[in-house]
């Protein structure tokens, strides 16, 4: 017999029901999902701002009252100028590092001036050598006074003007700014400690060697060879070993500062690769600032994590092969080293204008300046026929009267003498003139875009040079001088390229 079931279909209503049950069901277990979200989101978010918090304690910055009131005009420049800074001092532990006295605050160990050009897509590093002769400017000491000119002083001793623990970061950016007529936006300091641990936390830089180095290579002291610190050729350093690596300079090329520099600028160049290997991201960037800013100091404009970070951030798209490391133009005088000119002035009037090292423009412009608009010496041609001047340099900038007096001889006027004025802490140009000669000043003064015009009671009339002429190109370059360009690095070249090194 079949048995037929009378069980009927349940009501429209309680299915409906049973769909309003899996829907609540359903929605939360999204919610629920989203809560997780938004609680792992906000510890997230937690961690990030502790971690941000814990950077800023990190960051030591110094005292911007330091800079000097007579600074090169910000507005005249498209790219900006950060001053790295390699401090070799001793103290806060860095003697078990450098060794030497615990007590020492040593000097500028490096310094690079980084320009980076508008278009953010080429930056420029130039090395200024520590024993370089400079004018040191005044300068604030601890007390607030501030000290007079130094002339004729060794570049590296600005930092150590006061004898503080601290240095004198504002100085030797005071020093810098006098020396390029760029105005620095930001400076960074970094000591023997901070920049071994970056090197570890990169898991270390590649470097090259020509010959094996031993002990007495960096300590020349030592009366035997001791053990060996490198082996020829190319090795991962890192820690106490990059920080050796850096700072050898005798036993290795000519031995001089200018050969440790070249090193020093390949090994910055590998870092760099390190770092962009890994990928610039704010999670890959953390690791790296936390391990930097243990040990920077930084002028106020930087002296937050997050400003560290997003200046870092926007150096994402230079591409390694248009990244370059360049020596300011340099002779030896003597056991010190003298900048050359008008080589250097010229390098510094290409970076000003934010033309790279093969003469393009690189402001960022989707049209190229024209070449003869960038800050040429005279704006027009001057006539000078029958006009006497005689030339003064009110700077320390080695043969600047010289140049002056051979652009007013090119013009045509006759220069009666050259010679150095009474200070050299002019910063515009001047044009003197005696009762009777204001309308030859004025044809001087055309020689001079920007000079002023002062009356004298002397008879005739002088030009005095200052430090805006020294930035100012002797003739409108293209590119910068053949010497420092044929000198140039990139940070992608092969580490082993150059061994010698000076």
């Amino acid at each position: 017999m079949t048995i037929t079931s009378t069980r009927r279909p349940a009501p429209p209503r309680h299915r409906q029901s049973g769909r309003r049950r899996a829907a609540r069901r359903r929605g939360r277990r999204i919610r629920l999902a989203l809560l997780i979200c938004l609680a792992v989101l906000v510890l997230a978010t937690a961690g990030a701002g502790w971690l941000y918090l814990k950077l800023d304690g990190n960051i030591s910055t110094f005292d911007s009252g330091g800079l000097s009131d007579h600074r090169p005009d910000a507005a005249s420049q498209k790219g900006e100028n950060v001053l790295l800074i390699g401090s070799d001092a001793r103290t806060g532990g860095n003697d078990k590092l450098g060794g030497g006295d615990k007590d020492d605050i040593g000097r500028s160990d490096t310094t690079f001036l980084l320009h980076i050009y508008a278009d953010h897509q080429h930056a420029l590093a130039v090395s200024i050598p520590r024993d370089t002769l400079v004018a040191i400017p005044p300068c604030k000491l601890p007390d607030g006074s501030w000290t007079k000119t130094q002339t004729d002083t060794m570049f590296n001793a600005a930092y150590s003007v006061g004898d503080t623990a601290k240095g004198n970061p504002a100085c030797t950016q005071n020093t810098v700014e006098q020396l390029t007529g760029l105005r620095v936006d930001h400076t960074v300091v970094v000591d023997f400690k901070g920049f071994a641990r970056l090197t570890e936390v990169v898991g270390g830089v590649k470097v090259c060697l020509p010959q094996d180095v031993y002990q007495n290579d960096l300590n020349p002291h030592r009366t035997t060879p001791g053990k060996r610190l490198f082996k020829k050729g190319e090795e991962t350093v890192s820690g106490q070993k990059a920080l050796d690596y850096v700072r050898i300079r005798h036993g290795i090329g000519d031995g001089s500062d200018i050969g440790r520099i070249k090193r020093q600028q390949a090994f910055v160049a590998s870092l760099l690769k390190e770092v962009r290997s890994r990928g610039l991201t704010p999670t890959r960037l953390l690791p790296l600032a936390d391990a930097a800013t243990k040990s920077l100091t930084v002028d106020s404009g930087l002296g937050t994590a997050d400003k560290l970070i997003s200046f870092a951030m926007a150096l994402k798209d230079i591409d390694l092969h248009d990244t370059k490391f360049v020596t300011v133009p340099w002779r030896y005088e003597g056991s010190r080293v003298a900048i050359v000119q008008p080589d250097a002035s010229e390098l510094f009037a290409t970076l000003k204008a934010d033309r790279t090292i093969d003469g393009k423009n690189a402001s960022g412009k989707k049209k190229a300046v024209p070449a003869a608009s960038a800050s040429p010496v005279s704006a027009s041609p001057v006539s000078g026929a029958g006009i006497d001047v005689s030339v003064y340099n009110g700077t320390t900038v080695t043969g600047l009267a010289a140049r002056a007096a051979a652009t007013l001889t090119s013009d045509g006027f006759t220069v009666t003498g050259t010679s150095t004025a009474a200070t050299q802490d002019h910063t515009g140009t001047s044009v003197e003139y005696g009762p009777g000669e204001l309308s030859r000043a004025r044809t001087v003064a055309e020689a001079f875009p920007g000079a002023e015009l002062e009356s004298v009671t002397g008879a005739g009339i002088s030009v005095v040079v200052g430090r805006s002429y020294a930035a100012t190109p002797s003739a409108t370059p293209t590119a910068l001088p053949t010497e420092v360009a044929d000198g140039a690095r990139s940070a992608d070249d092969d580490p082993c390229s150059n061994l010698t090194y000076g």
